[in-house]
């Protein structure tokens, strides 16, 4: 948000790419913590509490709907910087046009 607000374009894609490999390395841990689980539970089912397995369960079901979300947020967030980067560069008259037939304006609009 600060590189947003700072009309930082260089700070925003440096955001960007550290989430993702930040997401990336949280994928392969929560990998890592899916088979060592699966085996403790195997181990340990008989020991903890049904209540508790139910609470364990759950927490895990919305940390998983807490990463799709926010892995849809890198994705959405990754489209915008793009969209952002094209549009600082129309503004510093480096804006490409797409070749072909077609008419030669474009127009720009952001919603915020």
């Amino acid at each position: 948000m600060r590189a947003i607000a700072g009309n930082n374009l260089l700070e925003l894609e440096d955001s960007v790419a550290n989430q993702q490999a930040l997401s990336l390395k949280l994928g392969d841990l929560a990998d890592e913590m899916r088979v060592s689980a699966l085996a403790q539970n195997a181990a340990a089912a008989d020991t903890i509490e049904p209540g508790l397995m139910r609470e364990i369960r759950d927490a895990a079901g919305e940390l998983k709907r807490l990463n799709l979300r926010y892995s849809f947020l890198l994705k959405y967030s990754s489209r915008s910087v793009a969209l952002m980067a094209a549009l600082f560069n129309s503004f510093k008259g480096q804006f490409q046009e797409a070749s072909g037939a077609r008419l030669k304006h474009q127009t720009w609009s952001c919603r915020v």
